[in-house]
């Protein structure tokens, strides 16, 4: 009856605002300070200690006033009142006895300078002691109080989610503390899961289980839970060695975003919503090696105040290179792309978020040579990050001609315009399907490739002075990119299925964006010029597996909830990427994810004289001539699951003849 009372009392909408808010620090130092006061009252008065002032009247107001003085400061210095009350744990215990340690060494500190100069303590070292006792008790029972005020108010008719936290170290006992005693909380901590090999059964009223890998379904059964939180620093933890242990077995996985998050900040007003820093995890998360982070200072300083420009800068790379020139301050940015919207887009963004940075907005395809040059005319960049291309694999299978246009000619027109107009540097964004390329989009890249450092290596051999320094980079598929599988994967889970997946073996790099323009931006800083960079792209992820992860990941079951469909490789599509061909080795960097690729390196007059055989071809249309001449280019390019593969067949005849 008493309980539903308080209960009928909590839920009052102006008392469960008053309770569910953090009390203002002020307050918690406030309350501090009093019993400080209390402690030394009642030490000086009913204790004992000669004095050498002549009344003790006049002592004991002094004694106090000194000893609240420094309780004070020493709780003012240390912040010890700065945290949640009700989310009290083991490191806010730590605090208090800091502050009770701290505040006796001074006044120990003050008792012995007044015995050395006039032969009595000021205040005896017992009753420092005594005072320290009594407001460490007083302290604590006071949080404890709050704290069990909390945990028997919180939650009235709410039902919240059971969850398991992983671990029994200090970041997640507070965090399950955190959540337990948490006002309109959405979780229950029901048990803790320990990597121990000898944990101890409880931890704050909480069970603790050991993990094992062989029963952790029937663990979760058992506790009646399908989801596990844990902290962000477990993050490395999880992608190496457990997040596949949960997921196999159709465990949801969340993870809370900060243990900061327990600590009072400096604006009494913020809010203190545990539940809310609890997040989903994304498969960006889980790639299976660490994020990579270049952090080069320099390369903020090669790209401060300078004119740089970026073509294919609408789309998925192009824009993130952008974003992080103008992080870096460049002065002017001249963004070309054919794609209207995206680019008006990417306008409304750079206007948003970096409005002191120049930008100039350039529509044109690249395949237009005079429209490219009177963007060089104009604003003559002194850099050129070249990312526009066609990048689709079956959709460069049945548009061979368009391919070439614009992934080679495209690529021709930059880099001539480039050496036409004093560029001191050139990047191109390749990938990885230009080594041993089995598909049209992947050769397309190679041959330009082949045209920019064959450029470079003729310059240099021509010129004396410095000249256009022409640099390649090759990485993977990015995650979240336009038109990648990740995007695709989600929508087909939020629509129920099915889930299609070529073939059950292919496997793919994959790297995030911002790590791929990162390095892109780095490497050309520590190119000379006629280098093809390749990226540390880690493990290969087999697609099958990030599908069943995706699905594991939305809190459904692969093959139960969700069907995932093998479809069949598509036209130029192969098992697995490469980063270098056979004949290719690779140079070490100062940064140990960036590498230099050693290639066959190609006479420009005679790269020239084959792209104008092959530019003829695209002014007759014949796309059986268009392939064939692209074979010729790269001997490498054999076409696989493509009805160009018929090609492939005919020039191998040829040779035999």
């Amino acid at each position: 009856m008493k309980e539903k009372l308080f209960r009928g009392i909590y839920n009052s909408s102006l008392i469960k605002k008053f309770l569910a808010s953090p009390s203002p620090s002020w307050l918690v130092w406030f309350a501090d300070t009093v019993i400080v006061l209390l402690s030394c009252l009642l030490t000086v008065v009913f204790g004992s200690g000669k004095t050498s002032y002549p009344s003790i009247w006049f002592a004991i107001p002094m004694k106090v006033t000194v000893c609240v003085a420094v309780y004070a400061a020493i709780n003012t210095l240390f912040a010890t009142y700065r945290y949640v009350v009700r989310l009290s744990s083991l490191i806010d215990v730590a605090r208090t006895i800091k502050l009770i340690l701290g505040a006796s060494i001074v006044l120990a500190i003050i008792s012995t300078a007044t015995w050395i100069a006039t032969g009595v303590s000021y205040i005896s070292f017992w009753n420092i002691f005594v005072i320290g006792v009594i407001s460490f008790s007083m302290m604590t029972l006071m949080r404890l109080f709050i704290k069990s005020m909390y945990s028997f108010l919180m939650q009235p008719g709410k039902v919240r989610k059971r969850v398991v936290v992983l671990g029994t170290h200090i970041d997640s006992l507070m965090l399950a503390a955190a959540l337990k005693n948490e006002i309109d909380g959405s979780y229950t901590p029901v048990a803790l899961l320990s990597r121990g090999t000898n944990p101890p059964k409880t931890a704050n009223g909480i069970p603790i289980f050991k993990l094992n890998p062989d029963t952790v379904e029937e663990t979760f059964r058992f506790l009646r839970a399908d989801t596990l939180i844990f902290t962000s620093s477990q993050m490395e933890l999880m992608r190496q060695q457990l997040a596949d242990i949960f997921l196999s077995h159709s465990i949801k996985l969340l993870m809370f975003s900060s243990v900061e998050e327990f600590s009072m900040p400096d604006d009494d007003n913020n809010d203190h919503n545990i539940s809310a820093h609890v997040q989903n995890i994304h498969i960006e998360d889980l790639l299976g090696r660490a994020p990579i982070n270049t952090g080069n200072k320099k390369v903020r300083e090669v790209y401060f105040q300078q004119t740089v420009m970026v073509t294919g800068a609408a789309g998925s790379i192009g824009s993130e290179i952008v974003n992080q020139l103008a992080s870096f301050g460049a002065k002017d940015l001249v963004l070309i792309d054919q794609a209207e919207t995206p680019m008006h887009e990417l306008q409304l963004h750079m206007q948003e978020r970096h409005p002191g940075i120049k930008i100039h907005l350039f529509i044109g395809d690249i395949a237009n040579r005079e429209r490219m040059e009177q963007a060089f005319k104009k604003y003559r960049p002194r850099y050129v990050f070249h990312a526009a291309a066609y990048k689709h694999v079956p959709m460069m299978e049945i548009n061979p001609s368009e391919a070439v246009c614009t992934n080679i000619f495209g690529t021709k027109n930059i880099a001539d315009l480039a050496v036409k107009y004093n560029v001191e540097k050139f990047v191109m964004v390749s990938t990885d399907k230009a080594v041993n390329p089995t598909n049209i989009m992947g050769a397309s890249k190679r041959i330009a490739e082949i045209y920019v450092q064959s450029l470079f290596f003729k310059l240099r051999r021509n010129t004396d002075g410095p000249t256009t320094q022409f640099i390649t980079t090759r990485f993977g598929n990015v995650l979240g990119s336009n038109g990648s599988v990740i995007p695709l994967f989600k929508r087909q889970i939020e629509e129920g299925g099915p889930v299609t997946v070529t073939h059950r073996d292919i496997i793919r790099y994959f790297m995030t964006i911002p790590e791929a323009c990162s390095l892109v931006l780095e490497a050309a800083c520590m190119g000379a010029g006629g280098e093809i960079y390749i990226f540390d792209m880690g493990k290969p992820v087999k697609i099958y597996d990030l599908a069943r992860k995706m699905i594991s990941l939305a809190g459904l079951r692969p093959d139960i909830d969700i069907k995932i469909v093998e479809t069949g490789l598509r036209p130029g599509e192969k098992l697995y990427e490469e980063l270098l061909s056979d004949k290719e080795r690779t140079i070490a960097t100062h940064h140990r994810q960036i590498m230099i690729a050693k290639v066959v390196t190609y006479d420009y007059d005679n790269v020239v004289g084959q792209l104008d055989e092959l530019e003829r071809d695209i002014h007759t249309a014949n796309l059986h001539d268009i392939v064939a001449q692209m074979k010729r280019i790269v001997p490498e390019f054999v076409s696989n699951n493509s009805k160009w593969a018929e090609i492939d067949k005919e020039l191998a005849a040829q040779a035999n003849n």
